[in-house]
């Protein structure tokens, strides 16, 4: 079994490149972040055509999540329960769902912005909801994971140069100890095993030859309960989706499962 998740940067810009993706891939089960859509907007039809259901949490341009499945769609919920609000609206962050035999999440962390704006006091909360919500599932005896764009290098060898973020987003002590809290449910990083990349990034920002300078961040996180990891069998980065025109700035991250 193939799952993989990926922040397409707008679903309705990278849609020909997404289908093309699914087919090339084999992918089973892609967690999907950043849709930028409304639910009215989301290509349910052409995903369905092209063999696939969706979960879908989206309200508007920014944000929004989605689950797409070829091995079955059941129990979704659809939101963080008990999530905090941002400027009175609950956000289109995570939407989780039983695909055949395994359970998932797809979660877009808060970007956080800066260590003084309310937005990061709000990422910190989001994240000690996500905690919470997750643990049930974390401990149960089906294969389990959480997916998603974490907004969070897990350690300085995950960003290209650490000394320009001193002070910064994504790299502080208190976003790096919440990651801690959520793998204290049971869950492992499950991309950390023979890679085919000597610096698995995930993220280059679009500016100032971000990809092929290879100044990159890795962000996008795959962290699974003791029966998901004890399943995979190999977990890469596709690199090669971040190239070309109509790119998203992340790339699909990959794992294999043997169940």
């Amino acid at each position: 079994m193939r799952i993989a998740t990926w922040n397409v940067n707008s679903i309705t810009a990278r849609l020909p490149r997404l289908l093309a993706w699914l087919e090339s891939s084999g992918t089973d089960v892609l967690c999907l972040q950043e849709t930028k859509c409304t639910l009215e907007q989301f290509p349910a039809e052409a995903l369905r055509e092209a063999g696939y259901e969706a979960a879908v949490n989206a309200t508007g341009r920014w944000n929004g999540v989605a689950l797409l499945s070829r091995v079955g769609l059941a129990d979704v919920v659809t939101g963080l329960p008990g999530g905090p609000e941002y400027e009175g609206v609950q956000e289109p962050r995570a939407v989780s769902a039983t695909c055949g035999p395994v359970r998932l999440w797809s979660v877009y962390v808060p970007n956080g912005r800066e260590v003084t704006h309310d937005h990061y006091a709000y990422k910190l909360r989001w994240l000690e909801a996500l905690r919470k919500s997750v643990a049930p599932d974390a401990a149960g005896a089906l294969p389990f994971a959480v997916l998603g764009d974490f907004n969070i290098a897990p350690a300085d060898e995950d960003v290209w140069d650490r000394t320009l973020f001193e002070g910064a987003t994504h790299v502080t002590p208190a976003e790096r100890a919440a990651l801690a809290a959520l793998r204290e449910e049971g869950l492992s990083d499950v991309v950390p095993r023979p890679l085919k990349y000597d610096h698995p990034y995930t993220y280059w920002d679009y500016r100032q030859l971000g990809f092929p300078k290879n100044k990159g961040m890795r962000i996008d996180l795959v962290y699974g309960n003791a029966p998901f990891t004890s399943a995979v069998k190999d977990s890469y980065v596709d690199r090669e989706e971040r190239k070309g025109k109509g790119a998203s700035d992340h790339a699909p991250v990959v794992v294999d499962l043997d169940l």
